[in-house]
């Protein structure tokens, strides 16, 4: 649907947009335990209540293409290629629905592997959920 009298037009999207894109579809992705931002990131979560959903994303945002770096931790015995073939397709549709963006470039390096047990007790974000499911 073209706009009368719009000569320029031009839609735009922040790093962080994207980066919540991502990060809420990778969520969702069953085996992935948590998205692991760096150093400064750790020292944040621990005077936030809620978990940060950009967190171990990087994204490259271009006028029609984005690329992505995501850090996670898996959790023990998942099958990783899955995990990422899920990732990458659910995370293309999501952006190509929501931006009309097209994912072109994903990286993902595994950081850690746990048990879900391993992971709630040393993750706040683990102690939310398994105290979630419990309640």
């Amino acid at each position: 649907m073209q706009q009368q009298g719009v000569q320029k037009r031009k839609l735009i999207f922040e790093d962080t947009v994207i980066k919540k894109i991502a990060g809420n579809v990778a969520s969702d992705i069953e085996g992935i335990l948590s998205m692991n931002g760096g150093f400064m990131s750790n020292i944040a979560d621990r005077f936030r209540n809620d978990t940060d959903p950009t967190k171990g994303i990087d994204a490259e945002v271009g006028q029609k293409q984005v690329a992505l770096d995501m850090e996670a931790t898996l959790e023990y015995g998942a099958d990783a290629q899955l995990i990422f073939d899920q990732l990458c397709d659910q995370v293309y549709r999501s952006l190509k629905q929501m931006t009309g963006l097209e994912l072109i470039e994903l990286n993902l390096n595994i950081t850690d592997i746990m048990t879900k047990r391993e992971w709630a007790n040393q993750t706040n974000e683990g102690k939310k959920e398994t105290k979630d499911r419990v309640n």
